[in-house]
C-alpha cells in the first residue's frame, strides 16, 4: 500500500495512473444510454470508435467496440441514433484517457423513443411549461422576424417567401443551425439565445421540414424545450408537416402546422389590411355624410322657424302677454283694495258702536272718585267726596252731598245722596278754573 501523498512525498504519475485504474475497475459493467455523436471506422481495423453523447446534459464519452458488434446490428448505426451499451470503463495510463469498452450494443426502438418523449412531456406539463396562461401573444407587425433553421433549407424558403408574399417589407434575422443529428438541439438553443438577445427581433420562428421520429428527435430535447419556455421573445414552432409533433410545439407560444403556415402567421396580410382600411374609410365617409345631411336638415328647419323669419313677432307676442298680465294684476289689486276698504269701514263702525264715547254722546256720564274708581252706586261715595263726571262734551267736578229734602226718589227708593254742587265744566284742552 502506498504512503499518503504529500508535498514532500508526492506520488509519481505511474502511481496515480495505477490507482485510477483500480478505482475505475471497481465500477464493473454498466448499461449506458446515449446518442451517437460520431462513428470512426478505420478500414481493416477490428475496433470501432464511437462518441456517445447525453443530449440533455451536453456530455459525452468515448466508446470502443469490436467491429462485428456494429455490423451485426439489425439497423445500420448512424450519427444521431439512440443506443444502449453494456460496457466496462477502462483507463489507459499511457495516454491518461478514459473510455468505455462495449460488449453489447442495442438500438433504441421507436416505441422506446416515443415512451421517453411521453414521459418528458408529462414532466414538462406538470411543471406548467404548456400552460396557456404563460404563452405570449405575437406582435401585430414584427420589426424583425428571427428565424432558426437549416442553412438554405426548404423550411427557410417557405417561411421567408410566404411572409414576404403577405407583407413585402418584412425583415428577417436568420440563424443557420443543424436541424438533425446529435448537435442539432445544442445548435438550435444557441441560435435561440442569440436572437432572443437582439432587441430588434420581436418574434422567433424555429422551422424544420418533415422527417422521421429520429430526425425530429432534437426538437423534443428537454434542454431545447426549457430554452423555448425561458425565451422572452414570442416563439413560433414550425416542425415537420401537420401530422408531425415535437415537444417544443407544446412549449412554444404558437404552433404552426408547417413552415409555410409559420410564414403566414407572423405577419399580417397587406392586401387584407388595405381592404380593411378601405372599408373603414368608406364607413367613416358614409357616417360623416349622414351626419352632415342631418345637420343641414336641422339648420333648414331652424331657418324656417318663425322666430328667425320674423324676430319682431316673437317680441310682440311677449309684449302682449306682458300687457295682459299687467292688466290682470291691476284688476286683482283694485279688487283686493276695494274689498279691504269695505272691511275697514265695517270694522270702524263696530269699533265706534262699542266705544265709550258713543255711549256718552247718547246722554250718559261716567262718574269716578278721586282715585279713578268708577262710581256705580250712591253707597259707594260719602258726603262731601269729590267726584269727577265725564260727559260727551267734557268733564265736570262735583261733591257728594245729602239731598236738601226728604222727598222720595222718583223710583220710590231711598233719597239719593248725590248732588252736584257748584258744577264746573272742564273742556278738553283747557285748564280747570
Amino acid at each position: 500500500m502506498s504512503a499518503p501523498s504529500t508535498a514532500d512525498h508526492p506520488w509519481p504519475v505511474r502511481t496515480v495512473s495505477r490507482k485510477l485504474t483500480e478505482w475505475i475497475g471497481r465500477l464493473g459493467e454498466v448499461w449506458v444510454e446515449g446518442q451517437v455523436a460520431q462513428i470512426s471506422r478505420r478500414a481493416g481495423a477490428a475496433t470501432v470508435f464511437l462518441v456517445l453523447r447525453d443530449p440533455a446534459a451536453d456530455m459525452s464519452l468515448s466508446v470502443t467496440c469490436r467491429r462485428e458488434l456494429i455490423e451485426t446490428l439489425p439497423v445500420p448505426l448512424a450519427d444521431g441514433a439512440r443506443i444502449i451499451v453494456r460496457a466496462r470503463a477502462d483507463f489507459y495510463p499511457a495516454r491518461g484517457t478514459l473510455s468505455l469498452r462495449a460488449s453489447e450494443i442495442r438500438a433504441v426502438g421507436i416505441g422506446d423513443l416515443l415512451a421517453r418523449i411521453e414521459r418528458l412531456r408529462q414532466l414538462l406539463a406538470v411543471e406548467g411549461l404548456f400552460d396557456v396562461a404563460r404563452k405570449k401573444p405575437l406582435p401585430f407587425l414584427p420589426a424583425v422576424v428571427g428565424l432558426v433553421t437549416g442553412r438554405g433549407s426548404a423550411a427557410e424558403h417557405d417561411v421567408v417567401e410566404n411572409a414576404r408574399r403577405r407583407w413585402p417589407a418584412v425583415r428577417f434575422a436568420t440563424h443557420a443551425c443543424a436541424v438533425q443529428g446529435p448537435t442539432a438541439a445544442r445548435s438550435v438553443i444557441d441560435g435561440l439565445h442569440l436572437l432572443d438577445r437582439d432587441p430588434d427581433v420581436t418574434v422567433i420562428v424555429i422551422a424544420r421540414g418533415g422527417g422521421s421520429v429520429e430526425d425530429l428527435l432534437p426538437f423534443s430535447d428537454e434542454g431545447l424545450c426549457r430554452a423555448v419556455a425561458a425565451c422572452r421573445t414570442p416563439v413560433v414552432s414550425a416542425i415537420g408537416h401537420e401530422s408531425d409533433s415535437a415537444l417544443i410545439d407544446y412549449v412554444a407560444d404558437v404552433r404552426a402546422s408547417t413552415p409555410t403556415d409559420a410564414g403566414l402567421r407572423v405577419v399580417p396580410d397587406l392586401a387584407a389590411e388595405q381592404a380593411g382600411l378601405a372599408r373603414s374609410r368608406h364607413a367613416a365617409y358614409s357616417s360623416l355624410s349622414r351626419r352632415v345631411a342631418h345637420e343641414v336638415q336641422w339648420l333648414t328647419g331652424i331657418r324656417r322657424h318663425r322666430a328667425l323669419g320674423d324676430p319682431e313677432s316673437l317680441l310682440d307676442d311677449r309684449w302682449q302677454a306682458m300687457q295682459a298680465m299687467r292688466a290682470r294684476a291691476r284688476r286683482q289689486l283694485a279688487s283686493q283694495l276695494a274689498q279691504g276698504q269695505v272691511d275697514l269701514d265695517h270694522t270702524r263702525a263696530r269699533i265706534v258702536a262699542l266705544s265709550p264715547a258713543a255711549t256718552l254722546s247718547r246722554g250718559y256720564a261716567v262718574v269716578t272718585a278721586d282715585g279713578g274708581e268708577v262710581v256705580r252706586e250712591p253707597a259707594a261715595v260719602i258726603d262731601g267726596q269729590r267726584l269727577h263726571i265725564r260727559v260727551a262734551g267734557g268733564s265736570l267736578q262735583a261733591r257728594a252731598a245729602s239731598p236738601t229734602s226728604g222727598a222720595a226718589s222718583p223710583t220710590g227708593g231711598a233719597a239719593s245722596r248725590l248732588a252736584v254742587q257748584r258744577p264746573r265744566l272742564a273742556v278738553p284742552g283747557q285748564p280747570h278754573p
